[in-house]
């Protein structure tokens, strides 16, 4: 939801701005279908899909669920689209519909930070950055969430100048536009409001080795401290221990690998850092009151 209306707002603000009927924008879904949002809204489609006339650019909205989701009327629809000289673009987990459906081959493309590692690992061939958008081509991608509104920002500023770009980003109280390299993550910093550069590079170092369980002691050396140090750091500062800071940020990477990949868990596991699948299901249902299994069963494909 939040990738659609980051998406078509910023086209109504530059039609407001401008007093010019600037930009169209339809909405189609598969089969023409009603479709239900993440939040539970429902959308109905503006057009047909075989009504496509006059089209410039076509953006793919995606979100939980797009490694399953296998469409073949939509998949060709969007491969004639694209034949026909469209430009296609994708938010969010859209980027990995168009890698599917063979639209993306070998560009240069984004997609949510959650998603870029299993991204790049099943199509090595695509040059997957962590941007905020790309823009390669014909091809736009755009990594989802508030990203979507600099994109469009950008798209109507090459159009129509940075005059009515700051009207736009103005009138969305958007008063810092991001450029397409800023971070699409949030500092450690400021995300967990500590400030000791130390701690930040053992957490850090964390992040970096989710598949492979470091020591507490590989893990200081690493921060340039004593086992004792970062013990400290790690109560003083976040009132936990390295090691169960370290075990629910392999927690949520699993989480995150059970809801949008298909991966049998005990590779889940293994990716994580987990010696054995029995470990993980006991420290997973004792974080998050339910078996890895049963996380599966619980998401449906948005």
């Amino acid at each position: 939801m939040l990738s659609l209306a980051a998406t078509v707002e910023p086209l109504r603000m530059a039609n407001r701005m401008s007093g010019k009927p600037l930009y169209e924008w339809l909405l189609y879904t598969a089969g023409n279908e009603v479709v239900c949002a993440s939040n539970g809204m429902d959308f109905s489609p503006t057009r047909r899909m075989d009504e496509h006339r006059d089209i410039d650019t076509m953006i793919v909205v995606a979100g939980i669920g797009a490694h399953v989701y296998d469409d073949e009327s939509t998949k060709q629809w969007l491969r004639a689209l694209s034949s026909s000289g469209i430009n296609i673009g994708a938010t969010s987990t859209g980027s990995l519909l168009l890698a599917r459906f063979g639209l993306l081959k070998d560009q240069t493309c984004t997609i949510h930070w959650e998603n870029i590692d299993s991204f790049r690992e099943a199509f090595p061939r695509l040059n997957v950055t962590g941007e905020l958008y790309e823009i390669d081509g014909k091809y736009l991608t755009c990594s989802g969430g508030l990203a979507g509104l600099d994109m469009m920002l950008y798209l109507i500023g090459s159009r129509h100048g940075e005059k009515l770009v700051h009207a736009v980003a103005e009138q969305c109280i958007h008063p810092n536009i991001r450029p397409a390299h800023e971070s699409q993550r949030m500092s450690l910093q400021a995300k967990f409001h500590v400030n000791n550069p130390r701690l930040v590079r053992a957490i850090e170092v964390m992040r970096e080795h989710l598949d492979e369980q470091l020591s507490c002691k590989q893990i200081a050396k690493a921060a340039n401290l004593s086992s004792r140090q970062m013990e400290r750091l790690f109560k003083e500062h976040l009132a936990t221990t390295p090691n169960h800071f370290y075990l629910d940020l392999r927690l949520d990477r699993a989480r995150f690998l059970l809801v949008q990949s298909s991966l049998p868990i005990v590779e889940i596991a293994s990716i994580c850092g987990f010696g054995s699948t029995s470990y993980f299901a006991k420290c997973y249902r004792e974080r998050f009151g339910h078996l890895p299994r049963e996380e599966r069963g619980r998401t449906e494909p948005l």
